[in-house]
């Protein structure tokens, strides 16, 4: 097998392993966890009450997943009890700063879409 850095990644290839990261970026929950911490560092329930309606498991193998790709930093603080804080490294930060943009034109697009959902669902009953 060819090293890592001779590979070439394309997403649309079946076995490429850009996919399973895309997954996890692209995901709910890694969207919303990724532009919340690019507004700062969090602890793991400061994260939690900001992407509302994620569940401790997901929102816990969410953080695995984006810190095993790299995308996010735990750092364990010495205190009692023992303080945990999540953080973006440089390349969660350049893509969350991507992230951020696609949700600011998704909620400024949302009064059209809403409609276009309003026209549809008529036209379907």
């Amino acid at each position: 097998m060819a090293p890592r850095d001779e590979l070439v990644f394309d997403v649309f290839a079946r076995n490429c392993t850009s996919r399973p990261v895309m997954d996890t970026v692209a995901g709910r929950w890694g969207i919303l966890t990724l532009a919340a911490l690019l507004e700062g560092t969090h602890r793991f329930n400061e994260l939690r009450r900001r992407v509302d309606g994620v569940s401790e498991k997901m929102l816990s193998q969410t953080l695995h997943a984006l810190e095993r790709d790299g995308l996010v930093t735990r750092s364990v603080l010495s205190a009692i009890p023992p303080r945990v804080e999540y953080s973006l490294t440089a390349t969660g930060k350049r893509i969350a700063d991507k992230l951020t943009e696609l949700i600011d034109l998704v909620e400024a697009e949302m009064p059209g879409i809403s409609e276009s959902q309003d026209r549809y669902d008529t036209a379907r009953e």
